[in-house]
């Protein structure tokens, strides 16, 4: 016959409960599945079925975790459970609290945006106290979300006139000419994920406006040699793609009161396989100078599905 052990908590209330275990127990599933372990919830009291002492504590642990960042945030996400019972089992006591404190912006519903792991919170602080700010990490950490996010904050705020965003429009090279429309159409393709964010920030005709008006600038990388981008908060997403050259010019362009965000994977380059990355270039040869920022993520701050996690790590140890 199979142990089962029980975790009572006698404060928490039905709503507090539903919540925690998630809409057809999908929360409770999941920390199950992670921990490869049976956890089943009854009259406030969790059952947890044939493990260990280490990993029955831990199972304690997190729960009073999730209770906590549940009385943060009033909701639990599949990848709230996830992110905490990761960190618990590596024995990283992450403080959740501080990140419902970081509000980065709020989409146009109202919804707060605020950075949901260690690694989104130590990018959103550089952004708060460096000008130049490299996010390096896999698909999925939020690098391009946050940033747009970001940026349109400190446009509403009245500290810059402009958002340009930018991108190596090609992987290998620019070669624009083929594609059909105007420039805008052109790009437009290769810069969906920064399309997103604005939208969600200020609605899709809000955008196209600013956009007609030239406060939001979309070009691609080749299109910012020769110019100096004064009051603009500047984004370079794809950065892993950009030459030593490209990269030198587009850091150039910095002017005065502006900002930029520099972004990019340095697992995905799509380079021939001569030519250096601009990205890994600059982050080696930046990395001690004032007001330059460079940010890692990892496997662990990816807020999409559990599966890309998991996915990205195995890759990590090919």
């Amino acid at each position: 016959m199979s142990e089962v052990r029980e975790i009572v908590f006698e404060e928490l209330s039905d709503k507090q409960a539903m919540q925690l275990i998630g809409t057809a127990d999908e929360n409770l599933n999941a920390l199950s599945k992670y921990l490869h372990v049976d956890i089943s919830f009854r009259n406030n009291s969790f059952f947890v079925c044939n493990c260990d002492d280490k990993t029955f504590n831990n199972i304690k642990t997190i729960l009073n975790k999730l209770i906590k960042r549940l009385n943060e945030k009033e909701q639990l996400s599949e990848q709230d459970v996830l992110y905490i019972a990761r960190s618990i089992i590596k024995g990283e006591d992450m403080d959740t609290s501080k990140y419902q404190e970081k509000i980065v912006g709020r989409t146009l519903a109202g919804k707060p945006i605020c950075p949901k792991t260690e690694g989104q919170y130590r990018f959103v602080d550089s952004l708060d106290k460096n000008t130049i700010v490299f996010s390096i990490g896999p698909a999925g950490t939020g690098k391009t979300y946050l940033a747009v996010i970001y940026a349109v904050n400190v446009l509403k705020r009245g500290d810059v006139k402009r958002i340009v965003l930018t991108r190596p429009a090609v992987e290998a090279g620019e070669n624009l000419g083929f594609l059909p429309g105007d420039l805008k159409e052109k790009v437009d393709p290769y810069l969906t994920p920064l399309y997103d964010a604005l939208n969600d920030m200020l609605g899709n005709e809000h955008v196209e406006r600013l956009i007609e008006r030239g406060t939001i600038e979309v070009a691609p990388l080749a299109y910012m040699r020769g110019r100096t981008l004064d009051d603009s908060f500047v984004i370079l997403d794809e950065a892993q793609n950009t030459t030593t050259s490209q990269m030198k010019m587009f850091l150039t362009r910095l002017g005065f009161n502006s900002h930029m965000i520099i972004n990019g994977d340095i697992t995905q380059i799509d380079l021939n396989s001569n030519t250096k990355s601009g990205l890994i270039e600059a982050t080696s040869l930046l990395k001690d100078m004032d007001d330059i920022a460079i940010v890692e993520l990892s496997a662990d701050d990816v807020v999409r599905h559990p599966l890309v996690q998991r996915i990205i790590e195995r890759y990590e140890i090919k």
